[in-house]
């Protein structure tokens, strides 16, 4: 099907015996927003980073099965991970900008990639930056430190610096939890006009922010994929007891 971005066939994840995700199957539609939620240590986190190839740092950690992102097994052996992950770009729980300007920070990933022409960097810093609604807060100050910005200005910076590589897909990993309701609703507002144009993966364990940004949700439980649907299903007429339980409190 065109319209499904990403497909994982038979999934497992093991960090030495732990048997950390198990056989999971899912396919992720293009240029909408799908949510993953579960209790912590359920293992979405560590699914999110298989999408991207982050478990590849961890020592110990060993991947079977297939993840299809455009028909292609990013697990094959020929497979350049730098490319891959321009391709899937991640926003992390916590901001991390560098120590360094605004402009610097934003213009970083562009510059590795050959691109030193001045007004070309500054055309995709200003773009960037205001396809992450933040141009209008800093356009006069780009030359100070990113690290002087409030946590939700600092996050959408880092969005910014993700959109600097014109990734196909956006990987978020619990990309509020740190901020205060402003800024999680800038966030959350932001991530609703970016998937106009980006497949975007987001795990949080905000149930209200998964029903309110979320096109699709999928609920994971110790490792298992329980249950995916529209997330208006999900939280309204979920098929498993388990989901329903989860949703509505009784554990998790």
């Amino acid at each position: 099907m065109k319209d499904i971005k990403v497909a994982v066939k038979d999934l497992s994840i093991y960090y030495g015996p732990n048997h950390a995700l198990k056989h999971i199957n899912m396919e992720i539609p293009e240029k909408k927003v799908t949510a993953f939620i579960g209790p912590s240590g359920c293992g979405k986190s560590t699914f999110l980073r298989a999408l991207n190839r982050m478990n590849d740092l961890i020592e110990n950690a060993r991947v079977e099965g297939q993840v299809l992102i455009d028909d292609v097994d990013i697990y094959q052996r020929n497979i350049d991970v730098v490319n891959l992950r321009k391709k899937v770009g991640m926003i992390f729980q916590k901001s991390n900008p560098f120590a360094k300007s605004i402009y610097e920070n934003v213009a970083y990933g562009p510059r590795i990639n050959g691109i030193r022409e001045k007004t070309r960097l500054d055309e995709i810093v200003e773009t960037s930056l205001k396809n992450a609604a933040i141009w209008d807060e800093v356009k006069d100050r780009l030359d100070n430190s990113a690290l002087s910005l409030s946590g939700g200005q600092q996050q959408r910076i880092c969005i910014a610096r993700t959109l600097a590589i014109n990734p196909d897909i956006i990987l978020m990993d619990e990309p509020a939890s740190a901020l205060d309701p402003i800024s999680t609703a800038k966030i959350e507002e932001l991530i609703h006009e970016l998937k106009k144009y980006y497949t975007i993966i987001i795990v949080t364990h905000n149930m209200q922010q998964a029903a309110r940004t979320s096109d699709i949700t999928a609920f994971f439980y110790l490792g298992e994929l329980v249950e995916m649907d529209k997330t208006r299903t999900i939280f309204t007429n979920p098929s498993k007891k388990q989901t329903e339980d989860y949703i509505s409190g009784r554990f998790g």
